[in-house]
């Protein structure tokens, strides 16, 4: 049975949430695109949840609070304090470098909670991806970084109109890092159909009846893509 929290997940982290007790982190956050965000949950009185609303009309703004949010993160010495502050540098105290400053506190969290074995989705979108991208890279590593998934979206062309000066805002991206080497992922595959097995695997080994097809077996890159080289059927070359 899980644990559903309800409150600021920066708080329920630090105070209820052990260090490497977590296998995955999917994420899925405000992406600083200046919209207005549904309360998800109501009072029983069926007003807006006042906490909810703080943290989807208030927290991407510059203020004092988020200045001494920032102070915290880059009196940390470490990689995660200077892209911080580069991007200080850059973008100045303004409402982007107030989300940044939200997300790279939350996502320092997530880390020490994630077991070595674990992994991170963040989902977001070209609104700040660039950054996130930067800031990922400095808490779990550049070599932990995995994937950049694109998320298409079904009505991509939504915002196209009469007038129109730029192209499609098609997709959103999920950044998936892992904790080490030794993360857990599982490729998950589907059974081929009947039509292509029997279009791709048309020979038929006579003593056990199984399918098979004849194609090229040699290693394009060589020792470079790990390729072994020995002698098959009288030639010597790097093979798959």
């Amino acid at each position: 049975m899980g644990t559903l929290y309800y409150g600021d997940n920066l708080d329920i982290l630090r105070r209820y949430l052990k260090d490497e007790s977590v296998d995955l982190v999917y994420l899925d956050p405000p992406f600083n695109s200046a919209q207005s965000y549904n309360a998800f949950f109501q009072e029983k009185d069926g007003t807006a949840a006042a906490s909810q609303i703080h943290a989807f009309e208030d927290t991407w703004h510059w203020d004092i609070e988020t200045r001494k949010a920032y102070d915290a993160i880059t009196e940390q010495p470490g990689k995660v304090s200077d892209v911080m502050q580069a991007f200080y540098t850059f973008l100045g105290g303004n409402d982007m470098m107030a989300y940044l400053t939200m997300m790279s506190s939350r996502l320092v969290e997530l880390r020490r909670v994630l077991k070595s074995t674990g992994s991170l989705y963040l989902h977001c979108d070209p609104t700040a991806s660039h950054y996130l991208r930067l800031i990922l890279d400095s808490i779990f590593g550049p070599a932990n970084f995995v994937n950049e998934i694109i998320w298409k979206r079904s009505a991509a062309h939504s915002d196209i109109g009469q007038g129109a000066v730029h192209l499609g805002r098609l997709h959103d991206v999920i950044f998936w890092y892992r904790m080490s080497d030794s993360s857990t992922f599982t490729m998950q595959y589907e059974p081929y159909s009947q039509e292509y097995v029997e279009s791709a695997y048309k020979h038929i080994e006579p003593k056990t009846g199984r399918q098979y097809r004849i194609d090229n077996t040699s290693g394009p890159g060589g020792a470079r893509k790990g390729n072994p080289f020995y002698e098959f059927r009288g030639v010597k070359k790097y093979w798959r």
